[in-house]
């Protein structure tokens, strides 16, 4: 990010095309359109990248990360169909973009993001945009935070293998999880729902490609350890 301060009317335009792109690709609910307009996508991407910040692509972010694609977020948040009142818990920060997102659809966001330094970043902006309701630490975010459990939701922004058996503990029965599982070329995304202290249910909703999750459950290997 650079130290110049960046003008939030500056890409309304851009925003609102966006929105408009995202409305004709079958994204209806307008509470997830109306958080798209709140957040500036802009403040979240590499300066290198500002002309594209409104396109509807993934951008690096560094450390092997990625912010996704505005309608893979959108995606995320329509399949979650939140009212408002849920705690929520989001495994990878990243750029902090959907943790603003989430902040405006239910009561409080608890985001774990395991580079430290994207954790701080988006730590600051999305303190900058005046949001309250967001704690994010750096940590293995395969293991969820038992301190704040159980959640009413669990949302997932990297591959896995498998869902890793302390997140789904510290979903509240009742309450959804949407992770992507597969391999690292491609990955089905999964709505589990916990209905029970052993028992879930579990459907397919979309097609996604993601980076890979480290830690339980995780595409990374022992090799990519090792590279790191």
């Amino acid at each position: 990010m650079g130290s110049e301060p960046r003008d939030l009317n500056l890409y309304q335009e851009r925003r609102r095309r966006l929105i408009e792109q995202l409305r004709e690709s079958g994204i209806r609910d307008l509470t997830v359109l109306h958080a798209f307009d709140r957040v500036p996508r802009h403040l979240f991407v590499p300066e290198v990248f500002l002309a594209r910040a409104y396109a509807d692509e993934a951008l690096p972010l560094g450390y092997g990360q990625t912010i996704s694609r505005p309608s893979t977020h959108a995606l995320y948040l329509q399949a979650l169909r939140l009212e408002g009142g849920e705690r929520l818990l989001e495994i990878g920060t990243g750029s902090g973009f959907q943790t603003a997102l989430l902040a405006t659809l239910c009561r409080q966001v608890f985001s774990i993001e395991r580079v430290p330094a994207l954790a701080a970043r988006a730590r600051t902006r999305i303190e900058a945009l005046g949001f309250t309701n967001v704690i994010i630490r750096a940590a293995d975010g395969t293991y969820g935070w038992r301190r704040y459990s159980p959640f009413d939701a669990i949302l997932v922004t990297a591959g896995a293998r498998e869902i890793p058996s302390p997140l789904l503990k510290q979903l509240r029965i009742g309450g959804q999880m949407l992770i992507p599982i597969g391999d690292r070329q491609a990955q089905e995304l999964h709505r589990i729902v916990r209905t029970g202290e052993d028992t879930m249910e579990d459907k397919v909703i979309a097609q996604v490609r993601f980076v890979a999750l480290h830690g339980l459950g995780g595409l990374e290997t022992q090799d990519d350890r090792v590279s790191k």
